[in-house]
């Protein structure tokens, strides 16, 4: 099973849930669930070469360009593990170059599934995102405030969810994205992110299902 799983850039805490859930459907069988999100932030914080690289990319609020991370997801799917068990790509590829260079890796996957939000909801949903610093748990200031006053308090707001920089992402990204769904046409399903969280969950495990029949 080889999943590639694409989204308009940022989703609010309760549709990651969904997708949290999702996701361990898919892990049932042993699927690896490969987030470049978190394979950069996890470099960033190491101080890697590609972490430095990405990381001026991210706080200016662009994507990380493609000669940074297409060698990281290359080298992570011909490990064993995704070998034998399956693969699912977490916002990767964005770009076609990236679609492409899959493409020329001899990588192929069975189902492509794009959750679609529009871009005023994507801003306002990031642009009131905050962490705890002390737990890593995510808050929302209007959607899913802490109720602790003190975990308010100590609430940090990442670098680049500010609405400026969360529009230069957005802008990028459409720039990208019909080309990128285009190479997958025969195995694509879109998904509305704006319904309720277990209407999008059993709306992907579904698309997941059928495409693997």
């Amino acid at each position: 099973m080889c999943i590639i799983f694409e989204r308009n850039n940022q989703i609010s805490p309760s549709i990651a849930q969904c997708m949290t859930s999702c996701f361990s459907y898919i892990q049932t069988d042993g699927v690896v669930h490969l987030s470049t999100g978190d394979m950069l932030r996890a470099a960033v914080a190491a101080g890697t070469e590609v972490g430095n690289q990405a990381k001026d990319f991210m706080d200016a609020g662009k994507l990380v360009p493609d000669e940074v991370i297409i060698g990281v997801v290359k080298d992570r799917l011909d490990e064993s593990d995704c070998v034998e068990s399956g693969w699912l790509l977490d916002g990767f590829p964005r770009t076609p170059a990236q679609a492409e260079a899959l493409a020329d890796a001899g990588v192929s996957a069975d189902c492509f599934i794009f959750l679609a939000v529009p871009d005023d909801i994507l801003v306002e949903r990031v642009v009131g995102r905050r962490t705890d610093p002390e737990t890593g748990k995510i808050y929302h200031l209007t959607f899913s405030p802490p109720e602790d006053e003190e975990v308010l308090a100590r609430l940090d707001q990442r670098s680049d969810d500010t609405e400026e920089k969360v529009k230069v992402r957005l802008e990028e990204f459409r720039a990208n994205v019909d080309s990128v769904k285009g190479v997958y046409t025969d195995i694509s399903v879109e998904v509305d992110g704006t319904k309720e969280p277990e209407e999008v969950s059993a709306t992907i495990i579904e698309a997941i299902d059928s495409m693997l029949v």
